[in-house]
């Protein structure tokens, strides 16, 4: 019996994934297996190895992609590992958005409540 477990985030770009969890320290693997409890594996397109052998890892489902990890022995909280993943690739994201649309990123600011002000312009 599988215990993976499999959650949607609103993530939609694989490149930008990969940049955020290699940004925050993780070792990516690209289209690996996923191991989870007794030995039972899955496939998923960006891996995080994890040393006590159960890995977390984000699958392509249709338009996004869902984390996939056994959390029966992965010993993450979701809140706490996911918070700083989405955080930073919804900034990222916006950033590359912005430059696609002809935008100018005129000032960032790093607030102490962790939120991210961005002030964006353009001449028109």
């Amino acid at each position: 019996m599988s215990h993976f477990t499999t959650l949607q985030v609103q993530i939609k770009d694989a490149e930008l994934l990969e940049e955020t969890l290699k940004e925050l320290g993780y070792s990516v693997e690209r289209n690996a297996s996923l191991r989870g409890y007794l030995w039972n594996r899955t496939r998923a397109d960006l891996v995080i190895r994890q040393k006590n052998g159960f890995d977390i890892g984000f699958r392509r489902n249709g338009d996004h992609y869902e984390l996939v990890v056994d959390l029966w022995g992965a010993g993450i909280d979701l809140q706490t590992f996911l918070e700083p993943i989405l955080q930073r690739y919804a900034h990222k994201s916006l950033l590359r958005s912005a430059r696609q649309q002809g935008f100018a990123i005129e000032a960032e600011e790093h607030l102490e409540d962790g939120t991210i002000r961005v002030v964006v312009g353009r001449w028109v």
